[in-house]
């Protein structure tokens, strides 16, 4: 039987890593490449919400104790879409001095936003109407409704394709 004369132990170790090298550059340069959007669930930067994330969830409370918040559409499409919010007391008396701001966006890709200031006002039900879709799929619906002093984020995933809605 022949003895191993050592050598191969640092070629083997010196090849590793290189090897471990060009995972890392590779991954910098594929990651560096890759789209990445700031998140804005709250209409602002993920630091700024993550910062004031107390205030938010307690103004939340504090307009939830006083008012409610209701998306009201069957479901989105892409042409002459119509966006409806109903806004009432607890008592169900309609709201209609609300100041209130929507921004429609893709999950990760702001090439489409859209921010919607504009509506018509009838018993408490807020509506933006004439709304086109440039693309299929997805979307965040992202509604701020202020009442004075108090504010509520409104937040809603809908679909072009399908007429289910979620609140997150």
């Amino acid at each position: 039987m022949k003895k191993s004369s050592g050598i191969i132990w640092p070629y083997a170790i010196s090849i590793s890593i290189i090897f471990i090298f060009g995972a890392c550059v590779a991954t910098i340069v594929v990651a560096s490449k890759l789209p990445v959007e700031k998140s804005d669930t709250y209409m602002m930067d993920y630091q700024e919400a993550d910062a004031s994330a107390n205030e938010i969830i307690e103004a939340r409370i504090a307009f939830d104790k006083e008012y409610n918040v209701e998306y009201i559409n069957e479901g989105l499409s892409l042409d002459n879409c119509t966006i409806k919010y109903r806004v009432t007391d607890k008592q169900n008396n309609p709201i209609n001095d609300a100041k209130v701001k929507i921004v429609i966006t893709r999950p990760n890709n702001h090439k489409h936003d859209q921010s919607l200031e504009s509506f018509s006002v009838n018993d408490g039900i807020y509506s933006f109407e004439s709304i086109k879709m440039p693309i299929e799929g997805r979307w965040d619906i992202m509604a701020k409704v202020n009442i004075g002093e108090l504010e509520r984020y409104y937040n809603i995933k809908a679909d072009t394709r399908k007429d289910e809605i979620v609140e997150y």
